[in-house]
């Protein structure tokens, strides 16, 4: 066992280490994404749709900026794109060669990782909080458990590991009403680098359905 004193050279611990609250972490949660105008980073997703127990990977590139802006281009296995200038939410499935093209307003205001992502949201208003600990956390995350305050249509409760030194998310687990779980992670991670507007829109390849409901 390493003596005590020795630790006390090495100076002051690294931020993980200290053991923070509950509040606290979320409070240094929340003032980083406020203080983040961009986020961007490389994802893999996994899809488990509980009824049928059938399982999904996908990966990509995504990109959230405030101000409603966000474009999530999924790259493997099939090329989709959701892509939103603030204005108009698109969906772009290559497969289907179709586009629906809707309000934005709707869309942001449903789509919890958004508001998480962006800075948009309250933690402490919006959930309840409690840590989850377990055989897949890091030495360097926080793990919490947080579940909406308000009924949420698409959500039950949401697995949130928080990197412990830049307070980023690294991983977001999504569970809904009916036990399917969306699981992301997130690598390469980079923040507060704009892009220019048109990033934001989608034009489709010639012979694609646009639909506009």
């Amino acid at each position: 066992m390493v003596a005590i004193a020795a630790l006390l050279c090495l100076g002051p611990r690294p931020a993980w280490s200290v053991t923070l609250s509950l509040e606290e972490i979320a409070a240094r949660l929340q003032k980083t994404y406020e203080a983040t105008s961009s986020f961007s980073a490389d994802f893999s997703q996994t899809t488990t749709i509980e009824f049928n127990q059938r399982t999904r990977q996908a990966s990509g590139v995504v990109v959230i900026e405030k101000g409603g802006r966000m474009r999530w281009d999924y790259q493997a296995p099939d090329k989709q794109m959701l892509v939103c200038d603030g204005h108009l939410f698109s969906m772009y499935v290559a497969k289907d060669k179709q586009m629906i093209v809707s309000d934005a307003k709707n869309y942001l205001e449903s789509d919890i990782t958004y508001a998480f992502l962006s800075g948009s949201g309250n933690i402490d208003r919006d959930f309840t909080m409690e840590r989850h600990e377990g055989t897949e956390d890091t030495g360097v995350a926080h793990h919490l458990r947080l579940t909406p305050r308000k009924a949420h249509p698409q959500v039950n409760y949401l697995d949130v590991w928080v990197n412990g030194v830049t307070f980023l998310i690294e991983r977001l687990r999504i569970v809904d009403h009916f036990g399917s779980i969306t699981d992301l992670s997130f690598t390469n991670i980079k923040v507060n680098v704009s892009r220019p507007a048109d990033y934001f829109t989608y034009t489709p390849p010639p012979g694609t359905e646009v639909i506009r409901p």
